[in-house]
């Protein structure tokens, strides 16, 4: 018993999170990550700029995503299978984690920068300097988008089905250590 209960934790190098579906298709299983529970419970929700964002529901949809039959067999369940509600959880691997939000936020910012002091070093000016960082921002959004259309053909930005979360609880309320 003590095994199936360590099954339900994330593996090594590996993010999980718990999914709802929210609609089922023949070829693929359309989901949104559930809201997490601090997301207008804290001290300072009225002042959160995350909730200007625009509604709950358009927030979430903007979020949704696929998984196709692939992904929910290699969970162990197929596509019919699954029904409007279910809770899945989908894992991506920690490494295309981290070179994503490094493309996203690291290599934009290091071109601008990088820019933006070799202009300054070699016209003295600050409006070169200025110019220079914007181009050097906007070379860096275009090899960003360039390196994630790559990651994205190769599914490393692909969350995958790893089993559903019903499972997760019902495993957790069987097998309680000193009960």
């Amino acid at each position: 018993m003590q095994e199936s209960a360590s099954q339900a934790c994330a593996p090594a190098g590996e993010q999980e999170s718990i999914v709802r579906v929210v609609a089922v298709e023949a070829d693929c299983a359309w989901l949104e990550p559930e809201q997490g529970t601090s997301c207008g419970g804290c001290a300072s929700a009225a002042a959160c700029g995350a909730k200007g964002i625009g509604t709950l529901a358009s927030r979430l949809e903007a979020r949704r995503f696929a998984i196709g039959r692939a992904s929910a067999r290699g969970a162990g369940f197929d596509l019919p299978d699954l029904r409007v509600g279910d809770r899945l959880v989908v894992a991506i691997d920690d490494r295309s984690l981290l070179q994503a939000a490094g493309l996203a936020y690291a290599l934009p910012l290091a071109a601008a920068l990088t820019a933006a002091i070799v202009a300054q070093e070699m016209s003295g000016s600050d409006g070169m300097a200025l110019l220079a960082a914007v181009a050097g921002l906007a070379a860096g959004f275009g090899v960003m988008k360039r390196a994630a259309a790559r990651m994205a053909a190769r599914g490393a930005l692909q969350s995958r089905a790893v089993r559903r979360a019903d499972a997760v609880h019902a495993l957790t309320r069987i097998h309680r250590p000193g009960s």
